[in-house]
């Protein structure tokens, strides 16, 4: 596999860079992620099991998923610094190669993905910019009516500017990401106050024990559950604009504590106050 032209020298700027234009997706999912595994018809019901068991299902998909697959292995797999579906397919598939039924089905594969990845464009930044302001329903009824008006204005707005590309959407949104990620941190240590025994949840045999004694309820959840990565696919696909050392010190340094202590924290307001799913 083919490595980067040339090391990139760490910078703090990197850093806050790959804070506001790779962490923004997986840094909104909090708004939406827990709460959807608890919500809808099949949704399991809210004792003390089950919310350890989504919990240790939330945290260990963000560990494999996210630390271990992406972090660890994936972003090895760089075509000259630059990372992403079609990257890793003319890796997969070099020049010279001469073609074969295996190189079809890589060739299908590399579509397939890069569908997907125009799905997620088309689902993830309306979700989350939804999801967000919905929380203004919270503070009054009053603005029920403008929360979809709101939504496009703001979803307009955004992809407006991103016109001006990468560097300047860095500079932009990561002193704002890292604000973001420091109020998840503050409220999830609040809620961790409640109910410190959700730490618990660490131990992945509370998302074994949910997973078999749920079943079918546990395979529905699962998909709620990997929301809370929604957006991980960006550290390999932005990977050529920050480098990989950027990306990874602020997942471990920022990302990864603020994202687990929220998590926790809204699990803990759940044990105490279940009405608060809602």
């Amino acid at each position: 596999m083919n490595t980067e032209l040339k090391a990139r020298p760490f910078s703090g700027a990197l850093m806050l860079g790959a804070l506001g234009v790779v962490y923004g997706d997986i840094g909104t999912s909090p708004l939406y992620a827990l709460r959807e595994c608890f919500h809808g018809p099949s949704a399991p019901p809210l004792t003390r099991e089950n919310v350890l068991g989504v919990l240790s299902l939330i945290t260990w998909t963000l560990i494999l998923v996210v630390a271990v697959k992406y972090l660890g292995l994936v972003m090895r797999a760089a075509n000259r610094g630059e990372g992403g579906i079609l990257a890793l397919l003319s890796l997969a598939v070099p020049e010279r190669h001469r073609p074969s039924r295996y190189t079809s089905v890589l060739l299908i594969l590399g579509l397939y993905g890069s569908a997907l990845l125009y799905g997620d464009g088309a689902l993830t930044p309306s979700l989350t910019v939804l999801s967000a302001v919905e929380g203004l329903e919270v503070v009054t009824d009053f603005f029920t009516p403008y929360v979809v008006p709101i939504t496009v204005v703001v979803l307009v707005g955004l992809f407006a500017v991103q016109r001006h590309g990468t560097g300047r959407m860095g500079q932009a949104f990561g002193p704002v990401m890292l604000v973001w990620f420091a109020v998840l941190a503050v409220l999830g240590i609040r809620g961790l106050r409640l109910a410190p025994e959700v730490i618990g949840a660490l131990n992945p045999l509370w998302a074994v024990r949910f997973t078999w004694q749920e079943g079918w309820i546990a395979f529905t959840v699962l998909g709620a559950v990997f929301l809370a990565v929604t957006g991980a696919e960006a550290l390999y696909a932005d990977m050529g604009h920050f480098g990989r050392r950027p990306i990874r010190q602020a997942w471990f340094a920022v990302v990864m504590p603020a994202l687990l202590l929220n998590y926790y924290g809204q699990a803990a307001l759940l044990l105490r106050q279940p009405e608060a799913v809602e």
